[in-house]
């Protein structure tokens, strides 16, 4: 296997340490050295030659080769078994509805959040249960963090070159999760995709951070859903008015309650689509008041459609807990779900 990166000799890891630090070349944790022999596991599990095109970055027309994926895959931390995930993902936020220079480049923050279904979920030993949303596994923890470091490393998105975030958010490391479909009774995300049943997929969104909720004092469907809701109204009067994607995290304690009362995905999106909407003047209740004008009993609805709704099961086994993800600014973004494996541009 013909690797042509460009190779360096160090004395020993803290060298190597010091020497990425000192280029950019890393999100300010350690990296694992990406040695040839590590960059050609990756490859060779993907079943990927080094010069194989992977995708184009559409703004700046920059080729992406497996080679260069796989580099930054090891020094996220990723094993071998891990990089088809990478590349999935990577393959899926090129895609034009995703508009990835956009969501990068942007001084709103976002991060891409990845959510993963299907079997390569066991193989790697992924785990959507406890502390899902943050560092529940070796894997996810890994895959995100690849992710970032590509796209700091392939497309400069680092902080204050093609990253002018603002603020940004701890997601902006990793943020990967691994849907629990072993413990739910709905269909997983990619399922309600299009992608089968038997098939490993990705799905990946520009979002903002998570924004945990609690409620714990009833069993009712529709009034579980409401407190959802209020999280999305809230985004919208103190973020963004304008539809786009957003995803919630249903952990086990609150799908009983949804699985006692036959609500499936569906159910859950087409209520959500149907009561997340605001008026235009209560942006005037949190200092907005400027640009209400004569629209003030004007309508927004969070979600362009019900499918704009993410449905995720993810979460530990107790608590009446659940997260509103909100998308990075409206429907600029839109999610794009992608199989694992799949070959998008072979003649490339």
């Amino acid at each position: 296997m013909l690797l042509t990166s460009k190779r360096y000799d160090v004395d020993d890891i803290m060298a190597a340490q010091e020497f990425y630090h000192g280029r950019g070349w890393t999100d300010g944790l350690p990296v694992v050295p990406p040695t040839a022999a590590a960059v050609e596991a990756c490859l060779e599990w993907a079943g990927m030659t080094p010069e194989q095109l992977v995708g184009i970055e559409p703004v700046r027309e920059r080729a992406i080769s497996a080679e260069k994926l796989a580099i930054n895959a090891v020094m996220a931390g990723c094993l071998p078994m891990h990089f088809p995930v990478v590349v999935a993902a990577f393959t899926a936020m090129l895609q034009e509805p995703f508009l990835l220079h956009g969501a990068t480049a942007s001084t709103g923050g976002c991060a891409v959040l990845i959510v993963v279904n299907g079997p390569i979920r066991g193989e790697l030993g992924m785990n959507g249960t406890f502390n899902a949303l943050a560092s529940s596994d070796r894997a996810s923890t890994a895959i995100g963090r690849a992710i970032r470091l590509i796209l700091c490393n392939l497309l400069d998105a680092r902080p204050g070159d093609v990253d002018r975030s603002t603020l940004g958010h701890p997601g902006k490391i990793s943020y990967c999760v691994a849907e629990d479909e072993e413990n739910s009774p709905w269909l997983p995300l990619s399922v309600e995709k299009g992608i089968p049943a038997e098939a490993s997929a990705v799905t990946v969104m520009a979002a903002g951070a998570p924004r945990q909720l609690m409620n714990e004092w009833t069993t009712e469907p529709e009034r579980i859903l409401d407190t959802f809701v209020a999280e999305i109204r809230a985004n919208m009067r103190h973020y963004s008015i304008y539809a786009g994607n957003y995803a919630i995290v249903v952990p086990p304690q609150l799908r009983a309650h949804f699985a006692a009362a036959g609500w499936s995905k569906a159910d859950v999106r087409r209520y959500v689509f149907e009561n997340a909407r605001i008026r235009r003047k209560e942006w005037a209740d949190c200092g907005k008041g400027a640009v209400v004008g004569s629209r003030g009993e004007q309508e927004y609805a969070g979600l362009a459609s019900e499918d704009s709704l993410l449905v995720i099961a993810a979460g530990g086994p107790a608590g009446g807990f659940g997260a509103v993800i909100p998308p990075w600014f409206g429907g600029k973004s839109n999610a794009v779900t992608m199989a694992i494996g799949a070959c998008f541009d072979c003649e490339a």
